[in-house]
């Protein structure tokens, strides 16, 4: 009789102790945030700017207000995933889908973004770039209450399908869609246009690419200002919080 009942209280033990664990397994796929960074690596963006770009995503995702920012929501932690595009079919990901909640996982990220090889020179397809985040999105491992692209870039779109559309498709599957442009002091000689398209790249992105509830974009005046924008930008999304009007 006593062996039986230290069976039971075994069996029960076993039992509780697997039931106690599910809740942790079934969150170890959970994140605060789903967020795709998605950059303009397209003919406009010459050498220096590429490197100032990319050295400006890796310093924004390491810097500690940003850390901090990612571990403050109820999981602590969320996904990034770093992609870059150019024409309609020119889109690569550079870093896959990883849980970022540290700074040496933020660190690991920034070493993969500052190390990758430049793939392509080409147009400037925003909407093909936004269709190509929405199935990162829709095969990412984790799941999250929020998810977001960030779309940086320094022209208008030019190539593939209508970037309107494209955002629209996004909203409608409940994705928030920000932008961070940056202003070119010369238009582009070939396409003046492109960069600089009539009431502003600011703007454009406003009235075509960005949208979903508390959408916003800003604006770096050059590349050598986009960094310390973007780390505002990421404080932003990641911890949800109002844009304030800049004055």
């Amino acid at each position: 009789m006593a062996r039986d009942m230290a069976a039971i209280v075994v069996a029960l033990a076993i039992v509780m102790g697997v039931w106690s664990r599910q809740p942790a397994a079934a969150e170890d796929g959970q994140v605060d945030l789903l967020l795709v960074l998605a950059a303009d690596i397209s003919r406009s963006v010459d050498d220096k700017k590429f490197r100032l770009q990319r050295d400006g995503y890796a310093a924004a995702i390491v810097d500690p207000r940003v850390v901090r920012a990612m571990q403050a929501g109820a999981f602590g932690r969320i996904a990034i995933c770093y992609m870059e595009w150019a024409s309609d079919q020119d889109q690569r990901v550079i870093v896959e889908w990883t849980r970022v909640g540290s700074p040496g996982e933020a660190k690991e990220v920034a070493d993969r973004i500052r190390d990758a090889p430049r793939s392509f020179m080409g147009r400037t397809a925003i909407g093909a770039a936004i269709d190509f985040s929405m199935n990162l999105l829709s095969r990412s491992p984790f799941g999250a209450p929020r998810q977001i692209i960030d779309v940086s870039g320094d022209g208008t779109n030019n190539s593939g399908r209508d970037v309107t559309l494209a955002r629209d498709a996004a909203i409608e599957r409940g994705v928030i869609i920000n932008g961070l442009v940056i202003l070119s002091e010369i238009p582009l000689p070939t396409n003046p246009m492109h960069t600089h398209p009539p009431g502003g790249l600011t703007a454009y992105y406003e009235n075509n690419v960005i949208g979903g509830p508390g959408a916003f974009v800003l604006e770096a005046q050059n590349f050598e200002s986009f960094g310390q924008l973007l780390i505002q930008k990421l404080i932003k999304e990641i911890a949800a919080l109002p844009l304030v009007p800049p004055g």
